[in-house]
């Protein structure tokens, strides 16, 4: 499949979208200045050539029960194949996991995660991560407060 660029009116899809997903295809036509047909086409079309990666709902992490958001820095004993596959794994698995990044630099990984205050944050050390195979150091940062929340802006 053909991929052409985004011109405004996919741009203005794309924005309402990131605004909210749960749009229905009448109100998004309306509000991008199309005939529901036409919008509905080119949704498809944006999801299709990859630019809508699927829809999803953010969830209270306080309520929850999981108002702490931790970033651990990973450094694996080894990097290999199996030892980069297990921890992957192993990540996908934990609930309390949200984002997991391979990096460049001291560490191998941030991870992000919610946990419940520091007895939830020892409890997912003690009897999750440190049970992973092949983490040979990890750092941690509780953070304060989330400034921005969101992904990529669509460009103009």
């Amino acid at each position: 499949m053909e991929i052409r660029p985004l011109d405004d009116i996919d741009r203005r899809i794309l924005r309402s979208l990131q605004r909210d997903g749960r749009l229905g295809n009448n109100h998004l036509a309306e509000e991008v200045g199309l005939s529901p047909s036409p919008c509905w086409q080119r949704t498809r079309r944006l999801e299709a050539e990859g630019y809508i990666k699927g829809y999803t709902a953010v969830l209270d992490q306080e309520k929850l029960g999981a108002p702490e958001t931790v970033i651990i820095e990973v450094t694996l004993n080894r990097h290999d194949d199996a030892v980069l596959e297990t921890f992957g794994r192993a990540m996908a698995e934990l609930p309390e996991v949200l984002e997991v990044y391979l990096t460049t630099g001291e560490y191998d990984y941030y991870i992000k995660v919610a946990v419940d205050g520091t007895r939830g944050y020892e409890e997912f050390l003690r009897h999750k991560l440190y049970r992973v195979p092949g983490i040979q150091h990890s750092r941690s940062t509780f953070t304060l407060r989330c400034l921005k929340q969101g992904g990529i802006s669509v460009p103009a």
